[in-house]
């Protein structure tokens, strides 16, 4: 692997112009004109030529020694590039760029006047402003629709925002282009649709998707604190946060889109790495939270980036030496197969699901298996489970959002009833056994109402089990005057 690729990676991850190599300083990112420094140590004029070298083509390496400027392109495994090597008073310069530029309108089927109305800088500036105001506004997420104004969304609504003029489709897919990689850009071109992640320095990460639909190009951007909430702030119970420190088996964090899944998994990823010395793997798509070192080694690959699938890269993971795998999301048999067998080999594996239960989870990963294989699944799954996390988010009085979480744990009677194919039990056994930590979804949403977190309604519209809740809010004097009956 040649020296130049970490960064020019890296200028691809952090949607820069260019990179610049220059005597006497140090390698820079360059973003609207204005070096950023990436490395600590100034270049020489050798050493550029030695880093050139690396990545030219035999023709082009033949004149790298000579007067005149050199331009030639390159293949990273991150993406295609250009290279142009100049000479000035102050010795060697060479810039680095995207051969397609992060944003570069010639990948799409803009028109021509389109393209020349458009300017991919200013383009970046308005998209970077309304991401200041999704921040600022303390939203979690960006809508943009071609000729509508932004909406975001705020404590679970979406809001338009007034005075705000509408976004023709032209300039919105300049805006989106304009903060994606040459990668995003040509999957967006040829699929219609693209996942990435986007940082501002100093404000926040964003999990970004861009799209088409019948009016035109459209965007959804969420906000990723730069700060990772620690599992006491999440108010994660020692029950949970105790899952951290198994040395093996499998952990699954659930719920519907948008509950906060991925901010409760970097909560326990940090515990580990603040309390454990281990090598931690996430596969993510894409990388939200990032996590910096302490303890634990920390690998982040992203899925279309760094690693083919998440299948792929959980193969690929077994032989990197982990002791503890995240999986940012389960989505096909292969994927789960794979995870459950991790798990059971001396793994600590996390997961994500879209369900809503804890018992509809352990049903949803053994019925993607073929029916002939499911009783060899439901033995392996009682093996290797060790907990489940399922939450939903509610609108808490007087403002804000709060995470009603149903927590089922792994205890020799579980292991039987999944074993047995009796999942439907599970719940009456959860309740059975709460002072081991286990708490029904029901049961957290009342202790929410009870504590004058959240409304009865609110809470009653979150429950899966709508029956039970309501008699429940009933025998303890609730107002239930949402249901009709009084």
């Amino acid at each position: 692997m040649a020296r130049l690729d970490r960064l020019i990676q890296v200028m691809h991850e952090q949607r820069a112009d260019a990179l610049q190599l220059a005597a006497g300083k140090p390698v820079a990112l360059v973003t609207n004109g204005a070096g950023r420094p990436v490395t600590r140590e100034n270049l020489s004029d050798g050493q550029i030529l030695s880093l050139l070298r690396e990545i030219a083509s035999p023709e082009a390496a033949g004149k790298l020694d000579g007067p005149a400027p050199v331009v030639f392109p390159y293949h990273s495994p991150s993406g295609e590039v250009q290279v142009e090597l100049s000479r000035g008073a102050e010795g060697s310069s060479a810039l680095v760029r995207p051969a397609h530029p992060a944003g570069s309108l010639q990948a799409t089927a803009v028109p021509p006047t389109a393209r020349n109305a458009v300017d991919l800088a200013e383009a970046r500036q308005m998209m970077d402003e309304l991401l200041h105001l999704l921040v600022e506004s303390q939203a979690s997420d960006l809508h943009l629709r071609t000729d509508q104004p932004p909406l975001l969304r705020r404590q679970g609504e979406l809001m338009r925002e007034e005075g705000r003029d509408p976004i023709v489709g032209d300039r919105l897919e300049a805006m989106l282009l304009s903060i994606m990689s040459s990668r995003e850009a040509g999957e967006y071109r040829e699929t219609g649709d693209t996942d990435w992640a986007y940082e501002i320095g100093g404000l926040a990460r964003f999990r970004c998707n861009a799209a088409r639909d019948r009016h035109g190009p459209l965007g959804v951007f969420r906000v990723i604190p730069t700060t990772i909430r620690t599992a006491d702030e999440m108010g994660l119970s020692r029950e949970v946060q105790n899952l951290c420190y198994l040395t093996k088996g499998l952990v699954v964090v659930t719920g519907p889109t948008g509950c906060g899944k991925s901010t409760t998994l970097a909560a326990l990823v940090d515990l580990i790495n603040r309390t454990r010395t281990d090598h931690i793997v996430t596969i993510e798509d894409p990388i939200e939270f990032v996590h910096q070192s302490k303890k634990c080694l920390v690998t982040q690959r992203q899925v279309g980036l760094h690693t083919r699938s998440f299948k792929h890269a959980l193969r690929a993971a077994l032989r990197e030496d982990p002791d503890i795998v995240l999986v940012g999301e389960m989505r096909d048999l292969e994927t789960v197969s794979i995870a459950i067998e991790t798990a059971e080999t001396g793994h600590l594996v996390f997961g994500t699901l879209h369900t809503t239960t804890a018992s509809s989870t352990v049903d949803r990963i053994i019925d993607q298996f073929p029916a002939d294989r499911q009783s060899q699944v439901r033995v392996m799954l009682s093996e290797s489970l060790r907990g489940v996390i399922a939450q939903t988010l509610c609108r808490k009085i007087g403002g804000g959002r709060v995470a009603a979480r149903e927590i089922l744990l792994s205890i020799p009677a579980v292991s039987n009833l999944i074993r047995e194919g009796k999942t439907f039990q599970i719940p009456s056994i959860m309740q059975v056994n709460r002072k081991t930590g286990m708490v029904t979804l029901n049961d957290a949403l009342m202790e929410l109402v009870d504590s004058k977190q959240v409304e009865p309604k609110e809470a009653y519209t979150k429950a899966v089990e709508k029956a039970g809740f309501a008699t429940a809010l009933k025998a303890k004097r609730h107002d239930v005057s949402f249901l009709g009956d009084g």
